[in-house]
């Protein structure tokens, strides 16, 4: 085994680099630590010491002793969990030589790889942004509430925000701004129930200082859906104490969560104090560039306490929706009913347990919390809370959440080897898939999964086009939560007509942000915090959302082989959908071809034409080319399911002469394309200015928002050929290419041969990446023209984003969910190239080099198929007789009999 041992001392890193099991000969290396630096920084200088020497592990070989971390170090007065950084440095596990001298090195390694993969551990106390950040990531919940991973002990501050959110759960408010009223509809963060802190001899409760805190490590198991925060705490007084929370969020009896809080004195006997509350006083403010919008949204009604239970209710202010949490406090060391006192106090309701302590001795508290709100209605709301929380414990939601998640990682997991750091991160996607959705497959919410989960309050909580990020997954696995998704969509087909409506269309037109109502919450104006000012915000227009619920029926039925859902419910939809599409498409007669104007594509960074009146462009090249693709879905649906679709057509008011239209425009829509093969993004693309790229990079250095940088200079990205992300060649990562060629073949047009790789090369030199999603599709476009090496790069920065906050401060705001399911995606459908688009399955593995192997289990139209992937092999087993292609080659499958081939 190829490691390095590291032994800090006097200011400096001794490095013994080792090819044979830290066993001589050595090469040695001194890094002076410069307490200027980061400790980033510093660490970057191992990197480069270390630099082409193949390495299997690292050794610490004077860490400090702790229980929750064995690779913690101290160096010029400051203490660095060494090990995690170099892990995340160097994607190697890294170990403590007392446990290499108990165990032996290698079941120290083996033992640490397998912790790595399983648990998303941070240590130290971080503040701002940075801590937001990790709070979302440590988010836990169940799919009907998130919890985020804030410290149990703090309130909302600037460095804390201890938001709870349930799915579905909004309120609208106005504020008036320049003379403008503006109405906002937000998912509404609800009081702060999972508070509890400790107090001593009666003196303040204990709050988040770093001052008095001399250590933090916060680590989610994510086997169990455990979130664990450690503090040792040492208070101005001289009290020593260590802190241990745990927080868990049931999954199967979704309305509660559970704490256990452990404190444990070590150098003092006398009183202790646990203090716990409700706080209704909370608003909205983890987005800092919302606070000048009125974000009080709810209004408390009454509190109460019963033995020992506390109660809260209250309703939203405009959306009248009503909510009761419900908390029980419990001590596991003593009788509590007669040491616990209650108060109420501007709308927090709060407890007090009282007892004495001696030193060295962990006493042990749980606090159990139900939640409900009227969305589920029910007359005795108040009694079922409370009898609710009456079946609650920590044990109870722990068994709960445990048997939970190991189903989930039995049906659901994607295990990689040879990369920790790629393994980690995949499963921590997909737990807040899971936090995400969970509850959903439930069928009693009417609610979809957001752009940013239940995790923050970015994006107001909306439902975008995302979820058809994150369907395939679900689908694949828990189809109950894709088909919730889609009946979020159903539900609210009705708004959908009304804003067709409204813009003088037919049919369905779904807006662009969602909500409680399935009205348009798009804004009119939004705040470029470059230049201060508020912008015209036209996204609205992005009509291909309605092309992307349209899109997700079909998947989600295909997948799932839930014909009934389709029947009942799908076909409406889609009918509906491209009605709405026929009325969006004009004839010009003079070239016989149909036009689709006022539309915006996901590129974001175009609105409108320069210097033009008019709103919106014409002839997105993704919107027509997926509007053609659907009419011929939906024309299909219609010849080869007549009997089926013919009934629906009043529903949707749709006709047979409907249909001769809707193939008319599918052959007849209009794309630009240049002499080269190069597809226009929008009719007129060609004639924009060219920016610069490389003076604005030296300018300003990150120009991934390169249209806030261009207001803040006085001028519009709409003039220069730029983008946010993926557009013209967004249908290559939803469809096979195969599709979409016969779809512009079909339209009438003829590519060279090598169109695809001249678009990829044209459109990325123009793309700023903006979004997390853009570095997600242009991945999936790499890896389908043989650029696997900047595929790889591409993925892995996306697979990173929200754990290094890559946008600087976007992940307090809430995890991008839709980035999360998309690598997911990524790894099993183009790296493992296992292929759900036809009848059968076909597999054609593209494995990066850095994966030994992957395996993975997907469920599809009814059939578990369990893969085993090397860059030799698959090895591929079915729980029914079927029919897979490798390389396209026909196979067919004995139940339950694995079938290796061999694939070069």
């Amino acid at each position: 085994m190829r490691t390095f041992a590291i032994k800090a001392r006097e200011g400096v890193l001794e490095i013994n680099y080792s090819e044979n099991s830290n066993q001589p000969p050595f090469r040695k290396f001194i890094i002076t630590y410069n307490p200027e630096l980061s400790i980033g920084e510093n660490l970057e200088s191992i990197k480069s010491a270390l630099t082409g020497l193949p390495i299997d592990a690292g050794i610490i070989e004077n860490s400090l002793n702790y229980d929750f971390s064995d690779t913690i170090i101290g160096i010029n007065h400051q203490k660095i969990d060494i090990g995690l950084a170099i892990t995340n440095m160097l994607n190697v596990p890294v170990v403590n030589m007392q446990t290499v001298n108990e165990i032996g090195l290698e079941k120290a390694v083996k033992d640490k790889s397998e912790y790595l993969k399983w648990h998303l551990d941070y240590y130290g106390e971080y503040s701002g942004k940075r801590n937001y950040g990790q709070e979302a990531m440590l988010t836990i919940g169940n799919g009907y509430f998130g919890l985020r991973g804030a410290f149990v002990e703090s309130n909302a501050d600037q460095d804390n925000y201890p938001g709870m959110y349930i799915a579905g759960f909004f309120n609208q408010l106005t504020t008036k701004i320049n003379d403008h009223d503006v109405i906002n509809e937000d998912l509404v963060n609800l009081p702060n129930s999972q508070f509890i802190t400790f107090g001593v001899d009666q003196q303040e409760p204990f709050k988040i200082k770093p001052e008095d805190i001399q250590d933090i490590y916060r680590s989610l198991d994510l086997k169990t859906g455990v979130l664990t925060t450690t503090l040792h705490v040492q208070l101005s007084t001289g009290h020593v104490l260590e802190i241990r929370a745990q927080k868990v969020a049931n999954m199967t009896n979704y309305h509660r969560f559970a704490i256990k809080y452990e404190v444990k004195p070590i150098n003092f006997s006398g009183s202790l104090q646990i203090y716990t509350k409700i706080d209704g006083s909370v608003q909205n403010r983890n987005v800092e560039r919302y606070n000048d919008f009125n974000q009080q949204h709810l209004d408390i009604v009454g509190m109460s306490a019963h033995d020992d239970q506390i109660s809260m209710r209250g309703r939203t202010k405009t959306s009248k929706v009503e909510f009761v949490i419900n908390s029980k406090l419990t001590s596991i060391d003593c009788d509590t009913k007669s040491i616990i006192d209650t108060a109420t106090e501007n709308q927090v309701i709060s407890q007090t347990l009282n007892l004495d302590v001696d030193p060295n001795k962990t006493y042990t508290f749980e606090k159990n919390i139900s939640v409900f709100t009227s969305e589920q209605p029910d007359d005795e709301l108040d009694v079922k809370a409370r009898k609710d929380l009456d079946a609650s414990s920590f044990a109870d939601t722990l068994k709960d959440s445990q048997k939970f998640y190991d189903h989930v990682w039995h049906t659901s997991d994607i295990q990689i080897e040879h990369d920790i750091t790629s393994q980690r991160l995949t499963r921590v996607n997909i737990f807040h898939l899971m936090v995400s959705g969970s509850a959903l497959a439930t069928g009693d919410l009417d609610a979809s999964t957001g752009a940013r989960g239940l995790h923050g309050e970015a994006y107001r909580g909306h439902i975008f086009w995302d979820v058809t990020f994150d369907l395939p997954f679900y689908a694949l696995h828990f189809p109950k939560i894709a088909r919730q998704c889609l009946m979020y969509r159903y539900n609210r087909l009705n708004p959908a007509r009304d804003y067709a409506k409204s813009e003088d269309k037919d049919g369905a037109m779904y807006p662009w942000q969602s909500g409680m109502y399935g009205d348009e919450q798009s804004q009119f104006v939004h705040l470029n915090p470059v230049s201060g000012k508020w912008d015209p915000d036209n996204s609205r227009l992005q009509r291909h959302v309605s092309i992307s619920v349209a899109y997700d029926v079909i998947t989600y039925v295909h997948i799932s082989g839930d014909l009934k859902f389709m029947k009942d419910y799908g076909l409406e939809m889609l009918l509906s959908i491209t009605k709405f599409w026929i009325s969006m498409a004009s004839y010009n007669k003079t070239a016989d071809r149909y036009d689709i104007k006022e539309v915006m594509g996901p590129d974001e960074f175009h609105e409108e034409y320069p210097n033009s009146d008019e709103r919106g462009l014409t002839n997105n090249a993704y919107t027509n080319i997926m509007v053609s693709w659907l009419f011929e879905k939906v024309n299909d649906l219609i010849n080869n399911h007549e009997d089926t679709v013919k009934p629906i057509f009043a529903k949707a008011d749709f006709s047979d002469a409907d249909q001769a239209k809707m193939n008319d425009i599918a052959h007849k829509l209009r794309l630009d394309i240049s002499e080269e093969g190069i597809i226009g993004q929008f009719e007129g693309y060609f004639k924009l200015s060219k920016l610069n790229f490389e003076s604005y990079r030296k300018k300003y250095g990150d120009i991934s928002r390169i249209d806030r940088l261009l207001k803040g200079e006085g001028k519009s990205p709409d003039a220069y050929q730029v983008a946010k992300q993926a557009d013209t060649l967004m249908a290559y990562y939803e469809l096979p290419a195969s599709e979409i060629e016969r779809v512009i073949n079909q339209l009438g047009y003829q590519l060279p041969d090598n169109y695809f790789t001249k678009n990829l090369r044209y459109y990325l030199d123009r793309t700023t990446h903006g979004s997390t999603l853009s570095r997600i599709v242009y991945s999936v476009l790499d890896e389908l023209d043989g650029n696997m090496d900047q595929s790889w790069q591409l993925f892995s920065t996306a697979l990173f984003s929200d754990y290094y906050d890559i946008q600087g401060g976007t992940t307090a705001e809430g995890i991008h969910l839709g980035v999360m399911g998309a690598t997911l995606q990524i790894e099993t459908r183009n790296y493992g190239g296992v292929s759900t688009d036809g009848e059968n399955i076909s597999i054609n593995p593209h494995l990066p080099k850095l994966w030994t192997k992957l395996s993975f289990k997907h469920l599809f139209q009814g059939v578990t198929y369990t893969f085993t992937i090397d860059h030799n092999n698959v090895e591929v087993k079915a729980d029914a007789d079927t029919n897979v292609s490798v390389k396209g080659k026909n196979y067919s499958l004995t139940k339950n009999k694995a079938q290796k081939i061999n694939y070069r």
